[in-house]
């Protein structure tokens, strides 16, 4: 049996670890044109319904973009009332919601568009009789302030 051993120098050795540390520690890849059907993103049970995760990932032009679909079941609420740098627009799908919107509460049907500024306090309720759906869609871009 033929046995080589291969010897690497620390200098050789150093930059092979720094290669792979920087592969590691590359940004992810920008989302590219695509398209996602409804029926292949599957839906994850939460305390309060479901939720479908269509992407969360930096695109050309923005530091990241989300995009998801959450369903309320009736009287129930994502979470709390909170506040983030990333702007935020939300479009209801089915359903009747209460949103907190610049200190005030809307109540908004299928086809409303809320969109929350950075850090402005927001939250939204299934204030309905049946499951609440809306599509939220957040940004984060050059403009965005820092998390705080």
């Amino acid at each position: 049996m033929n046995r080589t051993l291969l010897l690497v120098s620390p200098v050789l050795a150093g930059g092979l670890i720094a290669a792979a540390a920087s592969r590691a520690a590359d940004p992810p890849a920008r989302l590219r044109s695509t398209a996602f059907d409804w029926q292949a993103v599957p839906a994850q049970a939460t305390k309060v319904g479901e939720v479908r995760r269509f992407f969360d990932a930096p695109t050309p032009t923005l530091e990241r973009l989300e995009v998801h679909v959450t369903t309320l079941r009736p009287g129930e609420t994502s979470h709390p009332p909170h506040r983030h740098p990333e702007e935020e627009l939300i479009i209801v799908r089915e359903g009747t919601v209460e949103s907190l919107v610049g200190g005030e509460t809307h109540r908004l049907g299928p086809g409303s568009v809320i969109l929350q500024a950075s850090n402005e306090l927001h939250g939204l309720r299934n204030v309905g009789e049946g499951p609440a759906t809306y599509h939220v869609i957040m940004w984060r871009s050059a403009a965005t302030p820092p998390k705080e």
